[in-house]
């Protein structure tokens, strides 16, 4: 069984629209956490990018890519 991938995105970021196409392009099971919605979910985010605010962010089991393609500030 595949991993599950986490993607955090916030609120109408052109990069996190592009993360979320190209997961759903590749029908990758994925659960998205938009951090304008749900605020109490950045300490875990910045756990995992060490301290940067920063998306779009994608977990997949222990792979962490922190702002592929380029990043946007939050």
């Amino acid at each position: 069984m595949a991993d599950r991938t986490t993607l955090y995105t916030f609120g109408d970021c052109a990069l996190c629209a592009d993360a979320r196409a190209d997961l759903e392009r590749r029908s990758a099971a994925y659960t998205e956490i938009d951090l304008r919605a749900h605020p109490e979910r950045i300490p875990e985010l910045l756990k995992l990018t060490r301290g940067r605010r920063v998306v779009p962010v994608i977990v997949t089991g222990t792979r962490i890519e922190i702002a592929p393609g380029g990043g946007r500030a939050f």
